[in-house]
């Protein structure tokens, strides 16, 4: 697959009080923190949301060094609906700044367009502050979900720093690092 030229932004919430909550929908899938995880199991769920969006960073990662990083207690992964067959997840990281990243978000195709995005997205920040960061961010690019940034900006996320790049995707010889 050849180059192609993405956008990166970068969004954040530096209060509580910012973030602007999405009720939570009728029939939602329960939404739990599974830890411990091990690396088979992340990796079904790095798989079932971002196989479409080129997520494949971590597919390179070894069993060590994937369990070495979920272990860390600085790591919340949440799972949407039942861990073996997910609606969606979060992956949230406690930083050394005191700040906490939503490293990985997002749904499965099957449960786009029923508001889950929105009350998922809401509960992450939610979680994200009970861990009393100085704020809680995470960023999104042109290869992702079109529905990404209009739900981070809906749920109060501002925008602070934007990149131009070039990915290369899987095939080519270097990371996309989106």
């Amino acid at each position: 697959m050849p180059d192609v030229p993405a956008t990166r932004t970068y969004v954040q919430l530096l209060a509580p009080s910012e973030l602007i909550p999405a009720p939570e929908p009728a029939h939602a899938p329960r939404l739990s923190r599974v830890r411990p995880i091990s690396a088979a199991g992340y990796r079904v769920l790095y798989r079932a949301v971002g196989g479409d969006w080129n997520w494949y960073e971590r597919l390179a990662w070894g069993d060590a060094q994937l369990e070495a990083q979920l272990a860390r207690p600085e790591v919340h992964v949440w799972v949407l609906g039942d861990p073996r067959d997910p609606d969606g997840y979060f992956e949230l990281e406690q930083q050394a700044d005191g700040a906490v990243e939503v490293v990985y978000f997002g749904l499965v195709a099957r449960a786009m367009g029923r508001g889950l995005g929105a009350w998922m997205l809401t509960r992450a920040a939610q979680e994200g502050w009970a861990l009393h960061p100085t704020r809680v961010w995470l960023h999104t690019c042109t290869l992702d979900s079109p529905r990404a940034l209009p739900n981070y900006l809906a749920r109060g996320f501002r925008p602070y720093r934007i990149e131009h790049y070039t990915a290369h995707l899987p095939g080519t010889d270097a990371p996309a690092g989106a």
